[in-house]
């Protein structure tokens, strides 16, 4: 039965496994998403730019263009979410991955069932709609524009990935406030991540070198230990 929640999601699969692609393919065509396969960087760059995406499925380890650089252009065109596929679990890949604008990691061997609840949580996550009561807010020399995605330091924009942007939209949301990391992990990357603490602490720290002067010592971003964040512009 297709899911009609997700029909019609458009997924770009890359990935130099015609294998893979038959059997995982099949499967999320039948959970309801339509595929486009591409078999290295360079096919699947082309087919993004000819046809869009909603979500891609990035191997890492391809000929040629790997998953990496791949990332890397993909961020210069497309804001489309980014889960990548790796056969590759160690932590200085994770952090690589997320500093290029990488929004889920999921390491091989895997099952297509966890795969594709990970899509449907990535996708939902990229969907949800913002406060349009309050599109600009200013913080010091800090300009947050919610309607355009875009952060100002003065008239200089910093380049924040979509993921950041999200972590930073929900800070300044409850600013002010204690957030607690688990509410953070739910409104940011959704219910199914609650107890993946680690990615609180990569994309705070990833927002603190980008937006604080100094950020050994954060004049918006702060730790409340042992509970979870705050944003708040102190003098």
């Amino acid at each position: 039965m297709t899911n009609v929640e997700s029909l019609s999601r458009r997924i770009l699969f890359v990935d130099d496994d015609e294998a893979l692609h038959d059997l995982l393919g099949q499967y999320l065509l039948q959970a309801g998403y339509a595929v486009t396969d591409a078999l290295n960087g360079l096919e699947g760059l082309e087919k993004l730019a000819l046809t869009g995406a909603d979500l891609v499925l990035l191997d890492v380890m391809m000929p040629g263009l790997d998953g990496w650089e791949m990332c890397r252009r993909i961020r210069q065109i497309s804001n489309a979410p980014i889960i990548m596929l790796t056969a590759k679990g160690e932590e200085v890949d994770k952090l690589r991955g997320f500093q290029l604008g990488v929004d889920d990691y999921i390491t091989k061997p895997f099952s297509f069932a966890e795969l594709t609840a990970r899509v449907k949580a990535v996708l939902a996550r990229s969907n949800r709609t913002v406060d349009s009561s309050a599109l600009q807010h200013y913080y010091g020399d800090l300009t947050i524009d919610i309607d355009r995605h875009l952060v100002f330091r003065g008239q200089q924009v910093i380049d924040l990935t979509p993921t950041e942007f999200r972590l930073l939209q929900a800070l300044v949301r409850h600013a002010g406030r204690v957030c607690a990391t688990k509410q953070l992990l739910e409104e940011v990357w959704g219910p199914e991540y609650v107890n993946d603490t680690g990615y609180i602490r990569r994309y705070i720290w990833f927002l603190r070198q980008k937006l604080e002067p100094d950020p050994a010592h954060p004049r918006y971003i702060h730790t409340e230990r042992e509970f979870g964040y705050r944003f708040e512009a102190e003098a």
